[in-house]
């Protein structure tokens, strides 16, 4: 009732109708500010592979719309590739200019990344110190 008898006395808001605002406006972001977390996070719009095999041949990965990225394996038989759109891919393992392995239809789903081992002679994927 105070704040309509303020506005009928005189045509200018009173300062006690602006420090009650404040003081909802305080209160209710320490209200918010004391509940759990709620931030927005971007979602991933790209998935990656990764995985073993021997050290410096080469992994493609060709999608079905033509798009397709390569990685050389490191020393240590690792390699991974990102950024991919997700889709259905077909992943290859080339020594030089010879594929010598391939998976298809692997399927690609964005946030997500899928694990393509290939095998490793003797099952020693690092290269050997020299």
């Amino acid at each position: 009732m105070r704040n309509i008898e303020c506005f009928k006395a005189s045509h200018k808001p009173c300062r006690w109708l602006f420090s009650m605002r404040n003081a909802a406006a305080f209160i209710a972001l320490g209200i918010v500010s004391s509940l759990p977390s709620v931030t927005a996070h971007a979602q991933s719009t790209t998935a990656h592979i990764f995985g073993q095999a021997p050290a410096g041949e080469t992994v493609t990965a060709l999608s079905s719309t033509g798009m397709h990225r390569h990685e050389t394996v490191s020393k240590k038989g690792h390699y991974k590739i990102e950024s991919l759109p997700a889709g259905d891919y077909i992943i290859t393992l080339q020594k030089g200019e010879q594929t010598v392995d391939t998976r298809a239809h692997v399927a690609l789903i964005a946030g997500r990344g899928a694990e393509i081992d290939f095998a490793c002679p003797n099952d020693q994927c690092a290269a050997a110190d020299r």
